[in-house]
Order: structure tokens, then C-alpha cells, then sequence
């Protein structure tokens, strides 16, 4: 069973409410009236109902059945603003709050911690900062993760050839205990994908070949992740042919359990993250599906503004995995 088939089959009539805050984007509407008819999740709109469906009716798509939901006419405002008032503990006064809450990513978001939502799909039409930041301050993330990060699911071929790349979206130049937070998650990403997680934390240098302070940070993320979950396979610094060829393995790092067969690669910085897994796009033919928000307390998806429809009804196939998950 490919990838997505197998993602479609654990959430189909699962109920898995998805929240959408641009729902006067074509690429969302479309994406949503084919969850909503598969019968795999039930989407959530945010906007003003007379004007989503009038974008709607002019691309030629039914939204009946499908729940439109008005910041500015929600009945249950107050119970959000007092919410949010008490989760932003003091950064935030009543006034603030309700100004803020009319912003559409604030309000999907605050539906997803006040269990009105599982999910959160944002990011056709919003920055990234938009779509993270609502996600940051009020779902938060998990105990013992300090940041969240962005994983890409590579995938090639019929025989859905697969790998996690990651950190390829979210932080700049991650310290070593960040970087072996996010060497975890995306472990546990991989698990989500059926993707046997062996994780590999790149560098320029394999087992001491060079030495600088970044391969220094390398190596103590490496020990750090090692520590902080055992049960999964996580070695490092290697670099990329030491972690995904055999005989280079053999030669750079023949006691590794990973070296050679790993499945997971944990970039240094993003700079190296973003090139990398846009090099195995462009020049590998690997569709890269993400990014895919890690650390999170639930689910929040940030799509690019580049997506296409197709996108979307994936980004949203994989947060209602995640919410089912948590």
C-alpha cells in the first residue's frame, strides 16, 4: 500500500475536525470539498460565510455540509477570549485578546486548544511566522521539546521510496541540545510514516575526520539524542555518504548501527536543511511533502505559498494522522 493510501485508511470516518483559516483560497477549497467527500476528515472553514461561499459558487465547488465559521459571529467568543487571556498569562489583556482573536490564524488555532478542532492547516496565503506564531504561544510544545522544527517526508518511485529530512523549515542555527530535540521528533515523524527510524545527525565530518566547533555541536547533539530516547537508532557526526552508503559506511564508520541504512537525516542548520532536501527535489525527482510541524502539543501544519491543491489535501491527510496520534 503506497504512503498515502495507508494515511487515508487510519483516519476515513475517524471524524478528525481540521481547521482552515483561509477558506477564500481556491487551493483550500478545493482540497477541502475532496476530504470532505472522501470521508476523511471534517474540515472546519474560517471566514464569513456569505463570502466563502460566493468564492466558492465562482470556482464552482459545494460547500454544503461543511461547517463555516465566522470569528466576528462566533457564540462562544467570550468563553475563547478568557482562554486566551488566562493561556498568554499576563501577555495579553481582555481588549487585546478580542482584537486579536479576530485575526483568522488566532481564532483556528485557539479552536484547536480549546478542543474544538484536532488540527490546524494554514499557509497558502499566510508566512510562515503567521501560521507558527498563534501555534507557539497558545498550543505550545511538548514537555522536554524546547522548539518546534519542520520535517519534509521524501518520497520516489512506485516502491514509495522514503526518507525524513529535517530541520528544513523552522530554525536558523539550532544549539546542540535543539538540534538533538529535533533528531527525536523526527524519529517519532518517521514511525508516524512507517519509516523504520534510523537517524543520522550530518556534519562534514564523520567520527572525527575534521574538527571544529560545529562538528563539535554535532557530535554533543548526537550524545544528547542517544540519551534522551534509547529506543531509537541515533548516531553521529556523519556525513552524508557515511550515513547512506554501505561501503562508505564501512569504511568512515563500520561499528554504527545507522551508518550506511539511515533513514532519517537531522540537518546542522537550516541553511544546509533547506538546500538539501530542495537538491533531492530538483535533481533526485523525490517529492517532498511538508513541511511537517514537530513538537508541537497538537497538530498545526504550515503549508508554503507556492501549494498547489494537491498539496494541501496531503498537508491535511498527514495533521489529522497527527492529531489521531496524539
Amino acid at each position: 500500500m503506497e504512503l498515502f493510501d495507508s494515511l487515508k485508511s487510519k483516519i476515513k470516518g475517524k471524524d478528525l475536525r481540521i481547521v482552515f483559516p483561509e477558506a477564500k483560497d481556491e487551493r483550500i477549497l478545493g482540497a477541502v470539498v475532496r476530504l470532505y467527500h472522501d470521508d476523511l476528515l471534517t474540515p472546519i472553514l474560517i471566514g464569513d460565510k456569505d463570502e466563502v461561499l460566493t468564492v466558492a459558487k465562482e470556482h464552482g465547488f459545494d460547500l454544503t455540509g461543511i461547517d463555516i465559521m465566522n470569528p466576528n459571529t462566533y457564540d462562544k467568543y467570550d468563553e475563547m477570549v478568557e482562554a486566551f487571556v488566562e493561556r498568554r498569562k499576563g501577555k495579553a489583556t481582555e481588549e487585546q485578546a478580542r482584537e486579536q482573536l479576530r485575526d483568522v490564524n488566532y481564532f483556528g488555532t485557539m479552536l484547536v486548544y480549546m478542543d474544538k478542532a484536532d488540527g490546524l492547516v494554514s499557509g497558502a496565503i499566510h508566512s510562515t511566522s503567521e501560521t507558527v506564531r498563534p501555534a507557539l504561544q497558545i498550543i505550545k510544545t511538548r514537555p522536554g521539546v524546547s522548539r518546534t522544527s519542520g520535517a519534509f517526508i521524501m518520497l520516489r518511485g512506485r516502491d514509495q521510496e522514503k526518507y525524513v529530512f529535517s530541520d528544513c523549515a523552522i530554525n536558523p542555527n539550532p544549539d546542540a541540545q535543539v538540534l538533538a530535540e529535533i533528531a527525536v521528533e523526527s524519529a517519532r515523524t518517521a514511525k508516524m510514516f512507517g519509516i523504520d527510524p534510523k537517524v543520522a545527525l550530518l556534519s562534514f565530518s564523520s567520527r572525527g575526520s575534521a574538527q571544529s566547533p560545529e562538528v563539535d555541536k554535532v557530535r554533543e547533539a548526537t550524545r544528547i539524542a542517544q540519551e534522551m530516547a534509547p529506543e531509537f537508532e541515533i548516531d553521529g557526526e556523519l556525513q552524508f555518504d557515511a550515513a547512506f552508503v554501505s561501503s562508505v559506511a564501512k569504511q568512515k564508520a563500520p561499528d554504527s548501527k545507522v551508518a550506511g541504512q539511515a533513514t532519517v537525516f537531522v540537518f546542522p542548520e537550516l541553511q544546509s536543511g533547506n538546500i538539501g532536501y530542495k537538491i533531492a527535489q530538483r535533481l533526485g525527482n523525490f517529492e517532498a511533502v511538508g513541511p511537517i510541524l514537530q513538537g508541537l502539543n497538537k497538530p498545526v501544519s504550515d503549508l508554503s505559498r507556492g501549494s498547489i491543491e494537491e498539496d494541501v489535501y496531503k498537508t491535511a491527510i498527514i495533521t489529522a494522522n497527527q492529531a489521531l496520534q496524539n
